[in-house]
């Protein structure tokens, strides 16, 4: 079953640049990996320190590698130094089925 992943980030004060750069360096990588279906990093157009991710994978097993590989595991040690709240990640499954 497809699985969907929903990532908030909430940089401190003065971080904002820090986790922009780290969401760019880690998109192009994530989508090169077998198992992703896509992956989207945004920034909030109400909250200039707020960032999302969205990313589909095949399955729960390709996103539990995507979490062991290295460029991930950076990703994860500069992230979590620059944002204010405990990692937010949400694994989520489709209503419909399948993406309209």
């Amino acid at each position: 079953m497809e699985l969907v992943i929903f990532a908030r980030f909430h940089a401190r004060s003065g971080q904002q640049q820090q986790v922009a750069s780290a969401l760019a360096a880690i998109v192009s990588p994530t989508r090169s990996e077998y198992g992703c279906l896509g992956i989207q990093a945004f920034r909030s157009l109400q909250d200039d320190r707020q960032f999302f991710v969205h990313s589909r994978w095949r399955d729960e097993a390709a996103f539990d590698l995507h979490a062991t590989l290295p460029h991930t595991v950076q990703f994860i040690e500069r992230v979590t130094t620059a944002i204010d709240h405990p990692l937010d990640v949400q694994r989520a499954a489709t209503l419909t089925g399948g993406p309209s």
